[in-house]
């Protein structure tokens, strides 16, 4: 029910999917049509439940999409909580899609498996060349160990299992809580509340505040009934004026490297990859490799994983600039060099997707629109 999750609910509805089943964990999702998803209470962290739910339901086929995620600042504050909680979520749906006799699994980590330094674009064969990027580590490691569980149950018990390496995302459902949001719909909504404050519109703050958690624990902190209890509110969270002329605060030093996929755009990736490609498709070595008419043939991939990015990349301080046009922010931005920058660069080498059939569709400018009009709209 996450950002990944729904994208991939939406997709497969309009491809005309019509057998879906979902977990949720906290909330039942209400914006999908009447019948079109079956939606059962489901914590992935705790194996007895998920065994029971794979038994009882027999899925098929399983995008294994749940995660926890965040930004540099999530990553860095609960550490411990990032990797048990994707480690459980990995072991147990892995292990019980094995032994309920799931058709194919296709497991989607993230690029922040690749090493800190790793050559520029990354490539597959890249993966555990290196050292991590620090900050986010711990979040890392779990989708690795992901990566490898399917890696070995293909090698041992022939399983059709696959995974795919998304680049940093964005779009609807996104996360927009700035204590732990990633970088792209933090800045959306940084620029959204600072333009509300250039016009002083403070009931509309008020709203956005009320309406979308805002993290730090500023929401019992605070009495946002008065203005300039607001005001410093938001010079908390790095959107401070100054007499008329209002300023955003952004981490780091601007000068870092960043690719960004729109969400869609990976659900469009992983339902092709779902109907099209199998795991004998993407190593030689797969028990079945030899058995299979192969529909198309991948090279020697022997981590049963495939990069889905968008192949380019921009400076975090370009994607502020765009991002401020597009929100309509006239103030300043001002980078707070005391903070981390993360990794230098991560950008994928998308060549192998592309000789499998597939590339993205939605320019990053139409992309951040969408997602901009979809957050006033919810």
């Amino acid at each position: 029910t996450g950002m990944v999750g729904s994208a991939l609910i939406r997709k497969l509805i309009e491809k005309g999917y019509t057998n879906i089943i979902s977990n949720y964990h906290l909330r039942k999702p209400e914006e999908y049509p009447q019948g079109k998803v079956l939606f059962f209470k489901l914590d992935l962290t705790r194996q007895d439940e998920t065994e029971r739910f794979f038994f009882e339901h027999k899925p098929e086929y399983v995008f294994l999409s749940a995660a926890k995620v965040g930004g540099i600042l999530a990553n860095s504050t609960y550490k411990a909580e990032f990797i048990y909680e994707n480690l459980a979520i990995a072991l147990h749906t892995i292990r019980a899609s094995f032994t309920s006799g799931v058709k194919k699994l296709l497991n989607l980590g993230s690029s922040c498996i690749y090493p800190k330094h790793a050559p520029q674009p990354m490539k597959e064969e890249y993966l555990l060349t290196g050292s991590l990027e620090p900050t986010n580590e711990p979040y890392a490691i779990s989708k690795i160990a992901a990566i490898k569980l399917v890696r070995y149950y293909n090698e041992q018990y022939g399983t059709n299992f696959i995974s795919v390496m998304p680049t940093n995302l964005y779009g609807p459902n996104d996360n927009f809580n700035l204590e732990t949001s990633h970088l792209l719909p933090a800045l959306i909504r940084k620029f959204h509340l600072a333009k509300l404050l250039e016009s002083r519109d403070y009931d509309s703050i008020r709203k956005d505040l009320k309406r979308h958690p805002i993290g730090f624990g500023l929401e019992q902190k605070f009495d946002l009934e008065d203005n300039s209890i607001i005001v410093s509110v938001l010079n908390e969270l790095g959107i401070s004026m100054d007499k008329d002329r209002v300023r955003v605060t952004i981490w780091g030093s601007g000068s870092v490297y960043r690719e960004f996929l729109h969400v869609d755009d990976l659900a469009d990736a992983c339902i092709y990859l779902m109907e099209k490609i199998d795991a004998w498709d993407m190593c030689p070595l797969h028990p079945m490799h030899k058995e299979k008419s192969l529909k198309h043939f991948a090279g020697d991939l022997p981590d049963y994983f495939v990069n889905v990015g968008k192949g380019e990349d921009l400076l975090v301080k370009d994607l502020a600039r765009l991002t401020k046009e597009i929100v309509g922010f006239k103030g300043d931005i001002y980078q707070d060099r005391s903070k981390p920058d993360g990794t230098p660069r991560k950008l994928l080498d998308i060549t192998r997707m592309k000789k499998l059939g597939w590339e993205p569709k939605i320019l990053l400018e139409e992309g951040i629109k969408k997602t901009y009009e979809w957050y006033l709209n919810n």
